[in-house]
């Protein structure tokens, strides 16, 4: 009886003192995950604050040029501050109007930036998509040094080669041309073209290239039929870079195409409105989003494979 109620009794100590010990540990560990919990919203407020900051850094001038191209005068700075964000002081079109049914030739200058942009698209993903290919998928001598070279080109600033470039196009009678001009940007926009398009035909398996001509395709049809297809995300982003190439670009532009008016791109030509002693900055704001509009589609049609391109385009090298 003498032993059974020690035993009670040293398991009733026993369960009291680990109740009594468990009690702090069941506390701290509530602290913890308090302490871990405030934390982790701190961190996420501080997140979205820099998050908007960084939005509305990006978008303020995109927004700021907009509001200049609806005032009344055109004016660029108001000494109201409201006027910084709103526009108090009316809106208006007229820059909108001068612009597009001036005296200018602006519909002539859209369709030929619109040309060359979407010309030097279709010509980046013609040659590089055949370069990486090559470089790809077949191993020959100096492969690896035609790689590096291509990296040596890539960091030459273009806009020395500028004299070069206008010299050889004049030798071949593409001076002033349109043509000329759509050569040196594909030119321009070939090493990168070949180096994201060659990054994402390394994670293409061959073997599936290899079951197309198993399945009677030749050559061709396995590269346009199942290669091709496949890297539609790379394509995407090729010709988006190449869109993005021929179409804001000022340097080569003037050099290449200096005159008539009516043949010169839009950012050649909207320079030229502006006078000696005074800068239209209300018709510059609408020209710029006007100009802004075929970026915007281009990037809204293409948006689903953009990210795949950038990413995958990345994974070997």
């Amino acid at each position: 009886m003498n032993n059974m109620t020690s035993k009670y009794m040293s398991a009733q100590a026993t369960t009291s003192d680990t109740v009594v010990v468990s009690r702090p540990i069941v506390k701290g560990t509530t602290n913890i995950m308090n302490r871990k919990s405030r934390n982790k919203r701190l961190g996420l407020i501080v997140s979205y604050v820099i998050l908007i900051v960084a939005v509305l850094f990006a978008v303020y001038p995109v927004y700021f040029a907009f509001l200049v191209s609806i005032r009344p005068n055109g004016q660029l700075l108001s000494l109201n501050l409201s006027d910084m964000f709103l526009p108090s002081t009316g809106i208006s079109f007229d820059s909108y109007n001068t612009v597009m049914f001036g005296k200018q030739p602006f519909f002539s200058w859209l369709g030929n930036s619109l040309v060359i942009a979407l010309s030097t698209a279709f010509a980046s993903v013609l040659i590089a998509t055949s370069a990486a290919f090559t470089i790809s998928r077949f191993k020959f001598r100096g492969r690896n040094a035609l790689l590096i070279m291509f990296l040596a080109i890539q960091a030459f600033p273009g806009v020395l080669a500028l004299n070069a470039i206008t010299n050889l196009l004049t030798k071949l009678g593409l001076y002033g041309n349109p043509l000329g001009l759509i050569l040196a940007y594909s030119a321009g926009t070939l090493v990168f073209s070949t180096w994201n398009l060659k990054g994402y035909f390394d994670t293409i398996p061959v073997e599936i290239e290899e079951s197309a001509l198993i399945d009677g395709c030749n050559a061709f049809q396995s590269f346009f039929l199942v290669l091709l297809p496949l890297s539609l995300p790379a394509v995407a982003i090729t010709a988006f870079f190449g869109f993005l190439a021929g179409w804001g670009e000022f340097a080569l532009a003037s050099a290449i195409i200096p005159a008539p008016a009516v043949r010169q791109t839009l950012p050649v030509a909207l320079q030229a409105l502006s006078a000696s002693t005074s800068v239209p900055w209300g018709l510059f704001a609408a020209a710029s989003m006007i100009v802004a509009i075929p970026t915007m589609v281009m990037f809204y049609l293409m948006q689903n494979n953009l990210q795949a391109g950038l990413t995958a385009g990345g994974v070997k090298g």
